[in-house]
């Protein structure tokens, strides 16, 4: 028995600390799946921003469309793209062989990287790009060091520097402990948070489209199993009357 509760711990340990984002300060994503019109506009922007190398495997465009209240009319108009079809699964429009050429890796799908991560880390990691110009891309992240991906929503959100904190010991070298923004983009920083967390919203849908249903029938279920209590305990008593 304890070398099961032993060997279940160690498989759950990993994918709690990648949940946790390794232990860094998240900002709360505050996402309400219940908000349609902030799963609709995240939709958009995933389109309009994120697929070119990003993809949705797990997601056919006519669920996501159903799932959000969209129309046929709207899909095609809004979210389809080339030759893609309502029935067609979201995929990326870069190639695999591109990808290496240009990033040296192929961008991961993102259908569960909520559920991997969690929606506070997708939040904070698109809130912590700054300027770097040692790296290829001119960028950086805080949450994500040395990462490879451009800061694809720069011209929205604007130009921000690392915030350095020096450190303790003599001769160590500083820690970044934030970013500060030093020019606006596009977007005020309230309005680009907004957008931020109607990407982090729809993300989080992708990744369990179901899950507002499974809260709905978990409901269901603990209320049957509540009653089947009360039954069963007065059943109980019913049989051992007698002997006590």
């Amino acid at each position: 028995m304890r070398k099961l509760i032993l060997a279940t711990f160690l498989l759950l340990a990993p994918t709690a600390l990648l949940a946790s984002g390794g232990g860094e300060h998240l900002e709360s994503a505050n996402i309400d799946l219940r908000d349609q019109a902030s799963l609709q506009r995240g939709a958009k922007y995933f389109m309009n921003y994120c697929t070119g190398c990003h993809s949705l495997q797990y997601m056919r465009y006519n669920r996501l469309a159903k799932d959000l209240g969209i129309d046929e009319i709207a899909l095609r108009q809004n979210l389809l793209f080339g030759d893609a079809k309502p029935g067609d699964l979201i995929t990326k429009a870069m190639t695999d062989d591109d990808a290496l050429k240009w990033f040296g890796v192929v961008p991961p799908d993102l259908t569960l990287v909520t559920r991997w991560r969690s929606p506070d880390w997708v939040y904070t990691y698109l809130k912590s790009f700054y300027l770097d110009d040692t790296r290829p891309y001119g960028v950086n992240n805080v949450l994500f060091p040395l990462v490879g991906m451009p800061h694809v929503l720069g011209d929205l959100q604007g130009r921000q520097e690392a915030v350095m904190e020096p450190s303790h010991e003599p001769g160590g070298e500083p820690t970044i402990k934030g970013v500060k923004l030093v020019e606006e983009g596009g977007l005020s920083p309230q309005e680009y948070d907004t957008m931020v967390r109607d990407i982090t919203n729809f993300l989080t849908y992708a990744g369990e489209p179901f899950q507002l249903e499974r809260e709905r029938i978990g409901r269901y279920v603990l209320l049957f199993l509540g009653f089947l209590f009360i039954l069963a305990y007065l059943l109980k008593k019913e049989y051992w009357k007698d002997v006590h």
